[in-house]
């Protein structure tokens, strides 16, 4: 089994490290590469990264859509296409109500028939930026029926720009299914277990539904990994990794994995946490057996044979964290040419 292995980038990185970190990348042997949107505009951070590299593959992950016009995410995917011949894919994303309300000042109005449409009016816009005919996008959330010559960016070479979808509820995974290019897993959604029972079944019903085959499709796997040169440096990532599901935990949203295992109680216990503003305490609540269901775990030799027995016949594509250290970079090289083929020394 092997894996297509794209790179992770921290979310608070910006645009001064970006293209390094791109580079870096590249060099290490990934196909391709993740950017946020999160504390730094995210196609800002796609466009340092493409043109610091050659090859590599480059995906927002995710792109808040609703904080954008459809038009305003569709142009600026097109001229990325165009400046890389052909290395960009879009990956949008929903956030949540009191984000896209309160942070950006934006519309939420259902979110699965909002994004479906939102997915629909970009491919609807870049039919009409490549073949000049009229834009008719007439949806209940949005519309879009102007877009006069003068606006046009006209045709590019590589005009079928994937659109992935992060997904985590039944509804928004089924409308993946559906409509969209691929599909980016939320990593609390990344154990074998709710893969295989939860996520694949609720796609294969959007599948169905459109009467349409999965080859082709994206399924993007996202863990959250504990890797290093050593033990002592996997042994941190671990530690690190149990903060941020005693985070991830404390959103409702992400409980239904929790339940999958008979976990339900370690939510609410979190949730409650947070309203008494007792945040040191949260990782406690995270034990090491939650901790195996959820994180791989494996030093740079170790790993891309953990992966593989885990995420084996799962998906196609996979991220892996970057070193913090350069330094370890040739070991990062060496488990990504592992991930991606196994007789690869």
């Amino acid at each position: 089994m092997t894996f297509e292995v794209f790179a992770s980038t921290p979310e608070d990185m910006g645009p001064a490290e970006i293209g390094q970190h791109a580079a870096r990348a590249e060099a290490m042997g990934f196909d391709g590469l993740q950017v946020p949107d999160a504390v730094h505009d995210g196609l800002l951070l796609a466009a340092m990264a493409l043109n610091a590299t050659s090859k590599l593959t480059v995906s927002t992950a995710v792109l808040v859509a609703f904080a954008r016009s459809p038009m305003i995410s569709a142009i600026a995917a097109w001229d990325l296409q165009k400046m890389s011949a052909g290395r960009f894919e879009v990956g949008l994303g929903t956030q949540i109500q009191a984000n896209i309300e309160k942070r950006y000042s934006a519309r939420w109005d259902s979110p699965v028939p909002q994004m479906r449409e939102y997915v629909q009016a970009m491919k609807a816009i870049f039919h009409s930026f490549q073949t000049g005919e009229r834009l008719a996008f007439e949806g209940n959330h949005y519309t879009l029926t102007k877009l006069q010559p003068f606006f046009n960016p006209g045709p590019i070479e590589h005009p079928d720009i994937p659109i992935l979808c992060g997904a985590v509820g039944p509804a928004m995974t089924t409308m993946v299914g559906r409509i969209a290019d691929g599909m980016i897993t939320h990593p609390t959604n990344t154990p074998p277990e709710y893969i295989s029972e939860v996520c694949l079944p609720r796609l294969q019903a959007g599948f169905d539904r459109a009467q349409r085959s999965a080859e082709g499709f994206k399924f993007v796997l996202g863990p959250l990994t504990a890797t290093g040169k050593d033990e002592q440096q996997v042994a941190a990532e671990w530690e690190k990794m149990r903060n941020l599901l005693g985070f991830l935990y404390s959103t409702p949203a992400y409980w239904p994995s929790l339940e999958l295992f008979g976990w339900q109680d370690k939510g609410q216990r979190l949730l409650d946490m947070t309203r008494q503003g007792n945040w040191q305490e949260m990782p406690n609540i995270i034990t090491d057996d939650m901790l195996s269901k959820f994180v791989p775990r494996g030093t740079y030799s170790e790993i891309a044979q953990i992966f593989r027995e885990r995420f084996g016949g799962l998906a196609q594509r996979i991220t892996f964290p970057m070193p913090n250290n350069p330094t370890d970079d040739a070991l990062c090289g060496a488990a990504v040419r592992q991930l991606k083929s196994p007789d690869a020394p």
